[in-house]
Protein backbone atom coordinates (compact mmCIF):
# COMPACT_ATOMS: atom_id res chain seq x y z
CA UNK A 1 0.00 0.00 0.00
CA UNK A 2 1.53 3.72 -1.15
CA UNK A 3 2.22 5.46 2.04
CA UNK A 4 1.74 2.58 4.35
CA UNK A 5 4.34 2.26 7.61
CA UNK A 6 4.92 -0.80 9.31
CA UNK A 7 5.92 -1.01 12.98
CA UNK A 8 7.74 -3.69 14.53
CA UNK A 9 5.23 -6.20 14.97
CA UNK A 10 4.46 -5.87 11.14
CA UNK A 11 1.18 -3.48 11.51
CA UNK A 12 0.12 -1.44 8.83
CA UNK A 13 -0.52 2.05 9.14
CA UNK A 14 -1.79 4.83 6.82
CA UNK A 15 -0.76 8.40 7.83
CA UNK A 16 -2.82 11.16 6.49
CA UNK A 17 -3.74 14.73 7.82
CA UNK A 18 -5.96 15.06 10.75
CA UNK A 19 -9.59 16.43 9.76
CA UNK A 20 -10.36 19.91 11.02
CA UNK A 21 -13.85 18.50 11.66
CA UNK A 22 -12.84 15.83 13.94
CA UNK A 23 -13.34 17.38 17.18
CA UNK A 24 -16.72 18.09 16.23
CA UNK A 25 -17.52 14.46 15.06
CA UNK A 26 -16.14 13.42 18.71
CA UNK A 27 -18.46 16.09 20.18
CA UNK A 28 -21.54 14.62 18.16
CA UNK A 29 -20.99 11.24 19.38
CA UNK A 30 -21.02 12.25 22.47
CA UNK A 31 -24.59 14.00 22.09
CA UNK A 32 -26.13 11.17 20.05
CA UNK A 33 -24.80 8.80 22.83
CA UNK A 34 -26.70 11.17 26.01
CA UNK A 35 -29.87 11.43 23.28
CA UNK A 36 -30.33 7.86 23.34
CA UNK A 37 -29.87 7.40 27.42
CA UNK A 38 -33.09 7.99 28.42
CA UNK A 39 -34.45 4.75 26.59
CA UNK A 40 -32.23 2.85 29.11
CA UNK A 41 -31.94 4.80 32.42
CA UNK A 42 -34.96 6.89 32.50
CA UNK A 43 -37.06 3.89 31.65
CA UNK A 44 -35.24 1.71 34.40
CA UNK A 45 -35.83 4.43 36.68
CA UNK A 46 -39.46 5.47 36.46
CA UNK A 47 -41.60 3.24 34.43
CA UNK A 48 -40.51 -0.56 35.52
CA UNK A 49 -42.89 -0.19 38.81
CA UNK A 50 -45.82 -0.15 36.28
CA UNK A 51 -47.01 -4.14 35.29
CA UNK A 52 -44.78 -5.72 32.63
CA UNK A 53 -42.05 -2.78 33.07
CA UNK A 54 -39.09 -5.37 34.50
CA UNK A 55 -40.20 -7.39 31.12
CA UNK A 56 -40.36 -4.51 28.12
CA UNK A 57 -37.05 -2.55 29.46
CA UNK A 58 -35.41 -6.91 29.09
CA UNK A 59 -36.81 -7.00 25.46
CA UNK A 60 -35.10 -3.43 24.81
CA UNK A 61 -32.20 -4.56 26.41
CA UNK A 62 -32.31 -7.67 24.13
CA UNK A 63 -32.99 -5.40 21.22
CA UNK A 64 -30.12 -3.13 21.67
CA UNK A 65 -27.66 -5.18 22.29
CA UNK A 66 -28.02 -7.54 19.49
CA UNK A 67 -29.15 -4.38 17.09
CA UNK A 68 -24.97 -3.14 17.57
CA UNK A 69 -23.23 -6.29 15.46
CA UNK A 70 -25.29 -6.82 12.08
CA UNK A 71 -24.83 -2.52 11.95
CA UNK A 72 -21.35 -2.88 12.51
CA UNK A 73 -20.75 -5.48 9.93
CA UNK A 74 -22.43 -3.69 7.13
CA UNK A 75 -20.85 -0.38 8.20
CA UNK A 76 -17.38 -1.72 7.93
CA UNK A 77 -18.24 -3.55 4.76
CA UNK A 78 -19.06 -0.48 2.86
CA UNK A 79 -22.86 -1.37 2.77
CA UNK A 80 -24.36 0.53 4.70
CA UNK A 81 -23.50 4.18 5.21
CA UNK A 82 -22.69 5.91 8.73
CA UNK A 83 -25.73 8.66 7.21
CA UNK A 84 -28.17 5.90 6.52
CA UNK A 85 -27.60 4.35 9.63
CA UNK A 86 -27.98 6.98 11.96
CA UNK A 87 -30.27 8.42 10.40
CA UNK A 88 -32.26 5.19 10.90
CA UNK A 89 -31.08 5.04 14.66
CA UNK A 90 -32.84 8.80 15.13
CA UNK A 91 -36.00 7.79 13.92
CA UNK A 92 -36.78 4.29 15.81
CA UNK A 93 -34.81 6.25 19.04
CA UNK A 94 -37.18 8.82 19.11
CA UNK A 95 -40.00 6.59 18.37
CA UNK A 96 -39.24 4.42 21.29
CA UNK A 97 -38.98 7.39 23.36
CA UNK A 98 -42.62 8.87 22.82
CA UNK A 99 -43.85 5.29 23.21
CA UNK A 100 -42.52 4.50 26.47
CA UNK A 101 -44.96 5.49 28.79
CA UNK A 102 -48.01 3.25 26.94
CA UNK A 103 -46.17 0.46 29.82
CA UNK A 104 -49.93 0.16 31.66
CA UNK A 105 -52.47 1.86 29.20
CA UNK A 106 -51.05 0.11 25.47
CA UNK A 107 -48.43 -2.66 26.72
CA UNK A 108 -48.43 -4.18 22.98
CA UNK A 109 -47.53 -0.34 21.95
CA UNK A 110 -44.65 -0.16 24.07
CA UNK A 111 -43.49 -3.51 23.06
CA UNK A 112 -43.10 -2.54 19.67
CA UNK A 113 -42.18 1.35 19.71
CA UNK A 114 -39.93 1.26 23.04
CA UNK A 115 -38.91 -2.29 23.01
CA UNK A 116 -38.29 -3.76 19.86
CA UNK A 117 -37.38 -0.45 17.26
CA UNK A 118 -36.87 1.48 19.98
CA UNK A 119 -33.49 -0.97 20.86
CA UNK A 120 -33.06 -1.98 17.45
CA UNK A 121 -32.29 2.42 16.80
CA UNK A 122 -30.21 2.59 20.16
CA UNK A 123 -28.09 -0.05 19.07
CA UNK A 124 -27.54 1.43 15.84
CA UNK A 125 -26.81 4.56 17.37
CA UNK A 126 -24.33 3.22 20.01
CA UNK A 127 -22.77 0.46 17.62
CA UNK A 128 -21.96 3.13 15.35
CA UNK A 129 -20.80 6.33 17.51
CA UNK A 130 -18.03 3.74 19.11
CA UNK A 131 -17.03 2.43 15.68
CA UNK A 132 -16.58 6.35 14.32
CA UNK A 133 -14.85 7.72 17.41
CA UNK A 134 -12.48 4.58 17.65
CA UNK A 135 -11.39 4.93 14.17
CA UNK A 136 -10.39 9.07 14.19
CA UNK A 137 -8.42 8.29 17.38
CA UNK A 138 -6.92 5.08 16.87
CA UNK A 139 -3.81 6.01 19.73
CA UNK A 140 -6.15 6.67 22.18
CA UNK A 141 -9.82 4.73 20.85
CA UNK A 142 -10.27 3.04 24.73
CA UNK A 143 -10.22 6.77 26.91
CA UNK A 144 -12.07 8.23 23.70
CA UNK A 145 -14.85 5.35 23.84
CA UNK A 146 -15.09 5.70 27.66
CA UNK A 147 -15.74 9.19 27.08
CA UNK A 148 -18.84 8.81 24.65
CA UNK A 149 -20.34 5.88 26.30
CA UNK A 150 -19.88 7.72 29.99
CA UNK A 151 -22.66 10.13 28.00
CA UNK A 152 -24.92 7.39 27.26
CA UNK A 153 -24.83 6.69 31.48
CA UNK A 154 -25.53 10.25 32.90
CA UNK A 155 -27.40 11.56 29.66
CA UNK A 156 -30.69 10.56 31.55
CA UNK A 157 -29.73 12.71 34.44
CA UNK A 158 -32.00 16.10 33.24
CA UNK A 159 -35.06 13.82 32.64
CA UNK A 160 -34.99 11.71 35.87
CA UNK A 161 -34.47 15.72 37.57
CA UNK A 162 -37.27 16.49 35.72
CA UNK A 163 -39.64 13.88 36.83
CA UNK A 164 -38.50 14.04 40.57
CA UNK A 165 -39.45 17.72 40.41
CA UNK A 166 -42.90 17.09 38.88
CA UNK A 167 -43.77 13.66 38.36
CA UNK A 168 -46.96 14.05 36.65
CA UNK A 169 -45.18 15.15 33.76
CA UNK A 170 -42.94 12.20 32.97
CA UNK A 171 -44.74 11.46 29.45
CA UNK A 172 -44.02 14.78 28.74
CA UNK A 173 -40.55 14.45 29.43
CA UNK A 174 -39.91 11.70 27.64
CA UNK A 175 -41.79 13.47 24.14
CA UNK A 176 -39.18 16.15 24.78
CA UNK A 177 -36.25 13.82 25.29
CA UNK A 178 -37.47 12.17 21.99
CA UNK A 179 -37.70 15.49 20.15
CA UNK A 180 -34.03 16.00 21.15
CA UNK A 181 -33.39 12.57 20.33
CA UNK A 182 -34.42 13.10 16.32
CA UNK A 183 -32.52 16.34 16.35
CA UNK A 184 -29.53 15.74 17.88
CA UNK A 185 -28.71 11.90 16.15
CA UNK A 186 -29.70 13.55 12.78
CA UNK A 187 -27.01 16.35 13.44
CA UNK A 188 -24.88 13.16 13.97
CA UNK A 189 -25.79 11.17 10.67
CA UNK A 190 -24.90 14.76 8.67
CA UNK A 191 -21.46 15.15 10.38
CA UNK A 192 -20.22 11.80 11.43
CA UNK A 193 -18.15 9.43 8.92
CA UNK A 194 -15.30 6.98 9.13
CA UNK A 195 -11.60 7.61 7.81
CA UNK A 196 -9.52 5.76 5.16
CA UNK A 197 -8.65 1.79 6.26
CA UNK A 198 -5.82 1.99 8.49
CA UNK A 199 -6.11 5.72 8.88
CA UNK A 200 -3.28 7.30 11.00
CA UNK A 201 -2.91 10.57 12.21
CA UNK A 202 -0.20 12.41 10.27
CA UNK A 203 1.21 14.17 13.15
CA UNK A 204 2.41 11.10 15.69
CA UNK A 205 5.25 8.37 14.38
CA UNK A 206 3.41 4.93 14.89
CA UNK A 207 6.17 3.55 15.31
CA UNK A 208 7.23 5.67 17.85
CA UNK A 209 4.19 5.22 19.79
CA UNK A 210 4.06 1.48 19.02
CA UNK A 211 7.06 0.90 21.08
CA UNK A 212 6.61 3.34 24.15
CA UNK A 213 7.68 1.27 26.87
CA UNK A 214 5.20 3.02 29.31
CA UNK A 215 2.19 2.42 27.46
CA UNK A 216 2.68 -1.70 26.42
CA UNK A 217 3.43 -2.10 30.48
CA UNK A 218 0.25 -1.36 31.72
CA UNK A 219 -1.89 -1.74 28.21
CA UNK A 220 0.00 -4.22 26.11
CA UNK A 221 -0.77 -4.86 22.30
CA UNK A 222 -2.23 -7.92 21.17
CA UNK A 223 0.14 -10.84 20.03
CA UNK A 224 -1.21 -10.93 16.82
CA UNK A 225 -4.60 -9.74 14.90
CA UNK A 226 -7.40 -11.84 15.61
CA UNK A 227 -10.14 -13.03 12.79
CA UNK A 228 -13.74 -12.60 14.24
CA UNK A 229 -13.59 -16.65 14.05
CA UNK A 230 -10.56 -17.47 15.91
CA UNK A 231 -11.50 -14.76 18.22
CA UNK A 232 -14.44 -17.20 18.82
CA UNK A 233 -12.20 -19.83 19.39
CA UNK A 234 -10.59 -18.49 22.46
CA UNK A 235 -11.39 -19.18 25.77
CA UNK A 236 -10.92 -15.15 26.75
CA UNK A 237 -13.71 -14.37 24.53
CA UNK A 238 -16.58 -16.25 26.23
CA UNK A 239 -14.68 -14.82 29.67
CA UNK A 240 -15.43 -11.13 28.42
CA UNK A 241 -19.13 -11.72 27.60
CA UNK A 242 -19.89 -13.80 30.89
CA UNK A 243 -18.44 -10.75 32.63
CA UNK A 244 -20.57 -8.02 31.11
CA UNK A 245 -23.68 -10.40 31.60
CA UNK A 246 -22.90 -10.66 35.27
CA UNK A 247 -22.11 -6.73 35.62
CA UNK A 248 -24.49 -5.85 33.37
CA UNK A 249 -27.56 -7.55 34.68
CA UNK A 250 -26.48 -5.63 38.25
CA UNK A 251 -26.09 -2.43 37.03
CA UNK A 252 -29.43 -2.06 35.28
CA UNK A 253 -30.79 -4.13 38.58
CA UNK A 254 -29.53 -1.21 40.48
CA UNK A 255 -31.15 1.95 38.46
CA UNK A 256 -34.71 0.04 39.50
CA UNK A 257 -33.37 -0.68 42.91
CA UNK A 258 -32.19 3.07 43.88
CA UNK A 259 -35.51 4.29 42.10
CA UNK A 260 -37.68 2.48 44.17
CA UNK A 261 -36.36 4.10 47.45
CA UNK A 262 -37.70 7.35 46.27
CA UNK A 263 -34.69 8.76 47.10
CA UNK A 264 -34.09 11.17 43.43
CA UNK A 265 -31.08 12.85 44.41
CA UNK A 266 -29.48 9.16 45.29
CA UNK A 267 -30.75 7.90 41.43
CA UNK A 268 -29.21 11.16 40.00
CA UNK A 269 -26.15 10.19 42.09
CA UNK A 270 -26.07 6.96 40.63
CA UNK A 271 -26.75 7.61 37.13
CA UNK A 272 -24.42 10.60 36.87
CA UNK A 273 -21.39 8.32 38.50
CA UNK A 274 -22.91 5.63 36.33
CA UNK A 275 -21.68 7.79 32.89
CA UNK A 276 -18.44 10.02 34.49
CA UNK A 277 -16.95 6.96 36.34
CA UNK A 278 -16.51 5.40 32.56
CA UNK A 279 -13.99 7.99 31.78
CA UNK A 280 -12.18 7.74 35.08
CA UNK A 281 -11.90 4.09 34.93
CA UNK A 282 -10.10 4.08 31.39
CA UNK A 283 -7.55 7.15 32.68
CA UNK A 284 -7.16 5.10 35.75
CA UNK A 285 -6.22 2.02 33.55
CA UNK A 286 -3.68 3.62 31.81
CA UNK A 287 -1.87 4.07 35.27
CA UNK A 288 -2.61 0.65 36.84
CA UNK A 289 -3.64 -1.72 34.02
CA UNK A 290 -7.17 -2.60 32.32
CA UNK A 291 -7.43 -5.81 34.62
CA UNK A 292 -6.34 -4.38 37.82
CA UNK A 293 -9.07 -1.46 37.68
CA UNK A 294 -11.67 -3.78 35.92
CA UNK A 295 -11.03 -6.38 39.52
CA UNK A 296 -11.99 -2.84 41.71
CA UNK A 297 -14.64 -1.59 39.48
CA UNK A 298 -16.87 -4.48 40.13
CA UNK A 299 -15.70 -5.20 43.17
CA UNK A 300 -17.16 -1.85 44.18
CA UNK A 301 -20.22 -2.99 41.99
CA UNK A 302 -20.38 -5.94 44.83
CA UNK A 303 -20.01 -3.79 47.83
CA UNK A 304 -22.89 -1.73 46.61
CA UNK A 305 -25.10 -4.49 46.60
CA UNK A 306 -24.13 -5.37 50.63
CA UNK A 307 -24.88 -1.63 51.48
CA UNK A 308 -28.16 -1.55 49.76
CA UNK A 309 -29.20 -5.17 51.28
CA UNK A 310 -28.34 -3.44 54.63
CA UNK A 311 -30.89 -0.63 53.71
CA UNK A 312 -33.52 -3.12 52.86
CA UNK A 313 -32.35 -5.79 56.56
CA UNK A 314 -32.99 -2.14 58.14
CA UNK A 315 -35.55 -0.85 56.71
CA UNK A 316 -39.08 -0.52 58.77
CA UNK A 317 -41.77 -3.20 57.24
CA UNK A 318 -44.27 -0.61 56.95
CA UNK A 319 -44.90 -0.76 53.06
CA UNK A 320 -44.26 -4.30 51.29
CA UNK A 321 -42.54 -4.28 48.21
CA UNK A 322 -44.67 -6.48 46.46
CA UNK A 323 -47.58 -4.43 47.71
CA UNK A 324 -46.03 -1.09 46.58
CA UNK A 325 -44.79 -2.39 43.26
CA UNK A 326 -48.25 -3.20 42.55
CA UNK A 327 -49.64 0.34 42.07
CA UNK A 328 -48.11 1.38 38.83
CA UNK A 329 -46.36 4.68 39.40
CA UNK A 330 -45.87 4.52 42.88
CA UNK A 331 -42.46 4.63 44.25
CA UNK A 332 -41.23 1.34 46.28
CA UNK A 333 -40.04 2.80 49.59
CA UNK A 334 -38.87 0.05 51.14
CA UNK A 335 -35.10 1.14 51.58
CA UNK A 336 -35.80 4.48 52.76
CA UNK A 337 -35.72 7.44 50.96
CA UNK A 338 -32.52 9.91 51.91
CA UNK A 339 -30.98 6.77 54.59
CA UNK A 340 -27.53 7.03 54.79
CA UNK A 341 -27.11 3.19 53.06
CA UNK A 342 -29.14 4.19 50.44
CA UNK A 343 -26.97 7.03 49.02
CA UNK A 344 -23.36 4.88 50.12
CA UNK A 345 -24.77 1.99 48.12
CA UNK A 346 -25.97 4.23 45.11
CA UNK A 347 -22.20 5.73 45.54
CA UNK A 348 -20.68 2.65 45.31
CA UNK A 349 -23.07 1.23 42.60
CA UNK A 350 -22.41 3.93 40.69
CA UNK A 351 -18.58 3.94 40.51
CA UNK A 352 -19.14 0.31 39.54
CA UNK A 353 -22.13 0.65 37.10
CA UNK A 354 -20.98 1.54 34.15
CA UNK A 355 -17.11 1.75 34.17
CA UNK A 356 -16.80 -1.81 32.95
CA UNK A 357 -18.31 -1.40 29.38
CA UNK A 358 -15.17 0.13 27.71
CA UNK A 359 -13.34 -1.40 29.91
CA UNK A 360 -14.05 -4.53 28.46
CA UNK A 361 -13.87 -2.60 24.65
CA UNK A 362 -10.57 -1.81 25.58
CA UNK A 363 -10.00 -5.55 26.81
CA UNK A 364 -11.42 -6.80 23.28
CA UNK A 365 -8.90 -4.46 21.48
CA UNK A 366 -5.73 -5.55 23.79
CA UNK A 367 -6.44 -9.17 23.76
CA UNK A 368 -7.54 -9.48 19.41
CA UNK A 369 -6.25 -6.62 17.99
CA UNK A 370 -7.29 -3.19 16.48
CA UNK A 371 -8.36 -4.19 12.88
CA UNK A 372 -11.14 -6.43 14.02
CA UNK A 373 -11.69 -5.35 17.53
CA UNK A 374 -15.18 -3.30 16.60
CA UNK A 375 -16.67 -6.53 15.48
CA UNK A 376 -15.50 -8.85 18.36
CA UNK A 377 -16.23 -6.35 20.55
CA UNK A 378 -19.86 -6.07 19.20
CA UNK A 379 -20.06 -9.73 20.01
CA UNK A 380 -18.98 -9.63 23.63
CA UNK A 381 -21.47 -6.79 23.72
CA UNK A 382 -24.10 -8.47 22.47
CA UNK A 383 -24.28 -10.64 25.98
CA UNK A 384 -25.87 -7.75 27.06
CA UNK A 385 -28.89 -9.24 26.14
CA UNK A 386 -28.99 -11.86 28.45
CA UNK A 387 -28.25 -9.72 30.87
CA UNK A 388 -31.01 -8.02 30.50
CA UNK A 389 -33.42 -11.13 31.55
CA UNK A 390 -31.25 -11.52 34.40
CA UNK A 391 -32.07 -8.11 35.53
CA UNK A 392 -35.58 -8.19 34.85
CA UNK A 393 -35.54 -11.64 37.19
CA UNK A 394 -33.81 -10.01 39.51
CA UNK A 395 -36.32 -7.36 39.63
CA UNK A 396 -39.36 -9.50 40.13
CA UNK A 397 -37.18 -11.48 42.68
CA UNK A 398 -36.81 -8.27 44.84
CA UNK A 399 -40.86 -7.15 44.69
CA UNK A 400 -41.05 -10.19 47.41
CA UNK A 401 -37.21 -10.93 48.73
CA UNK A 402 -36.05 -7.59 48.31
CA UNK A 403 -32.04 -8.70 50.81
CA UNK A 404 -31.99 -12.34 48.92
CA UNK A 405 -32.19 -10.31 45.24
CA UNK A 406 -29.61 -8.28 46.33
CA UNK A 407 -27.25 -10.74 48.13
CA UNK A 408 -27.56 -12.40 44.58
CA UNK A 409 -26.51 -9.19 42.75
CA UNK A 410 -23.58 -8.95 45.00
CA UNK A 411 -22.27 -12.55 44.50
CA UNK A 412 -22.93 -11.71 40.20
CA UNK A 413 -20.67 -9.22 40.59
CA UNK A 414 -17.72 -10.59 42.97
CA UNK A 415 -16.77 -13.48 40.88
CA UNK A 416 -16.42 -11.90 38.10
CA UNK A 417 -14.21 -9.59 39.71
CA UNK A 418 -12.28 -12.40 41.30
CA UNK A 419 -12.09 -13.94 38.17
CA UNK A 420 -10.58 -10.84 36.04
CA UNK A 421 -7.11 -10.84 37.29
CA UNK A 422 -6.65 -14.50 35.70
CA UNK A 423 -7.60 -13.35 32.60
CA UNK A 424 -4.86 -14.57 29.62
CA UNK A 425 -3.99 -12.83 26.52
CA UNK A 426 -4.90 -15.03 24.00
CA UNK A 427 -2.16 -16.58 21.49
CA UNK A 428 0.59 -16.28 24.23
CA UNK A 429 2.07 -19.40 24.94
CA UNK A 430 0.59 -20.69 28.44
CA UNK A 431 4.41 -20.83 30.17
CA UNK A 432 4.13 -16.84 29.93
CA UNK A 433 3.07 -14.47 32.15
CA UNK A 434 -0.57 -13.38 31.73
Amino acid sequence: MENAIRDWRGRCYLPGPVPADRSRMFWLALAAMAAISPLQYGYAALLTTEPGGPTLLAVWIACQAAGALPALHLVRRGRLGVRACLAAGAALSGLGLATATFTGPAPSVALVGYALLGGLGAGLVYGVCGEVVSSWYPDRPAARVGLITGAFGYGAVPLLLWAGIAPAATGTAFLVAAVLAVAVIGAAARYLRLPPAQWWPGDLDPRSHALDAARLRTTPDAAKEFLLGQALRTRTLPALALILTCAGAVSVFDVIVVAGTGSWGALALLVALNGASRSVAMRASEAFGRRRVLAAVLASLAIGQLLLAAAAQNAPATTPLAEAGAVPGEPLVWLGAGGLLVWLGALFTGLGGGAFYPLLASLVREFFGAERAGEIHAVVYSAKALAGVVAAVLALVALSAPVTALVAAAALAALPALATPRLRVPGLPVTLPL
